[in-house]
């Protein structure tokens, strides 16, 4: 049976088909992300990837010889500071996420992940009076179209609030109409029901929203109101440790270095700041693109480009799915190579 699914942060509708998963599959096969990123790396490492400490970027600045993280302009922002003749501004870092091109979020130490939201919250303080949006994002994977296989993130600011942040000021109507915070209202209800659940702690929760839209999408919320990602404090390391469950669950999902795009939407900044933003609630969002193999990944084409979008694998069979991978990630599995 198919039926449509509600999403009141963006105040749209998804069509959701279960019986479509079955349906023969004769499209695309590309090469996993793994496959793909495996030869990148080996090939980046003879020509100096920009990205890599001692990098030369195209600039022809010397990328410095971190050994941590690291923060540099974006060569070709999609947005500019300065006097320029254009209607919007705003500045594009690149953020080194560690200098080994061949890590990946999911097999770092906490430490090292917890230096990454350190890096985040930091570059959100810096920016936050000059600009209305800061959007902190990552795209992991060629198959999303990742341009470089370093571990990076990137950080767009801009003097406007953009499309889908604008529809999100829904929630606040969805406060003056009931005196609740709407996502904080989802936190209750997963927390009570149990089957979109993919990980938490005391802290955080990692759920397969009610109304996702690609297959293995997932949402980290705070399990207490947060409204800025600069308001984390004794909440770091708990993220931290969320943040590396979620990550080796999709690695181990396909056995692959898997692809996905993801961001933090944190309360609008700039002008807004001196406006009550109370009704907004932190959150992140991972959409990956594969669906039913590392090979196999989900399209957006006619139906949902024309009409609205739709899934095949239930919110709730996906959250199962990754609910019950390992928390070991699968290349560290020792047990794989051991002798009978």
């Amino acid at each position: 049976m198919s039926y449509r699914r509600y999403n009141p942060l963006l105040d749209e509708w998804i069509l959701i088909s279960p019986n479509r998963i079955k349906r023969p599959w004769d499209g695309e096969i590309t090469n996993s992300d793994s496959e793909t990123a495996n030869t990148k790396v080996s090939n980046s490492s003879s020509t100096k990837n920009p990205l890599a400490p001692g990098g030369i970027r195209s600039n022809g600045e010397i990328t410095p010889n971190y050994t941590h993280t690291f923060v540099f302009p974006n060569d070709f922002p999609a947005l500019n500071e300065g006097n320029f003749s254009v209607r919007a501004k705003g500045v594009c870092r690149v953020i080194c996420y560690h200098p080994c091109s061949s890590m990946s979020m999911a097999k770092m130490k906490l430490n090292a992940i917890e230096r990454i939201i350190d890096l985040w919250i930091e570059q959100f303080n810096e920016l936050e009076n000059r600009y209305d949006w800061i959007q902190i994002f990552e795209n992991k994977g060629y198959m999303v179209g990742c341009s470089n296989a370093h571990p990076h993130g990137q950080l767009w600011a801009s003097d406007f609030l953009p499309s889908q942040q604008s529809k999100m000021l829904s929630s606040q109507k969805y406060k003056e109409r009931t005196g609740r915070i709407m996502l904080m209202d989802v936190v209750q209800h997963e927390l009570e029901y149990q089957k979109r659940i993919v990980v938490e702690n005391d802290e955080w929760l990692v759920i397969v929203p009610f109304w996702a839209i690609w297959p293995y999408e997932t949402m980290i919320l705070p399990k207490k109101h947060i409204a800025s990602l600069n308001h984390i404090n004794k909440q770091k390391c708990l993220l931290a440790i969320l943040l590396k469950k979620l990550l080796v669950k999709y690695d181990n999902l396909f056995k692959c270095c898997f692809p996905f795009s993801m961001g933090w939407q944190s309360s609008p900044t700039g002008h807004y700041l001196n406006e009550d933003c109370s009704f907004w609630t932190l959150h992140a969002v991972y959409l990956p693109p594969l669906l039913r193999s590392a090979k196999i990944k989900k399209f957006i084409a006619g139906y949902e480009l024309l009409c609205e979008p739709q899934r095949d694998l239930t919110p709730e069979m996906a959250a199962e799915s990754l609910r019950k991978q390992s928390e070991q990630h699968y290349e560290n599995d020792q047990s794989r190579s051991m002798p009978i």
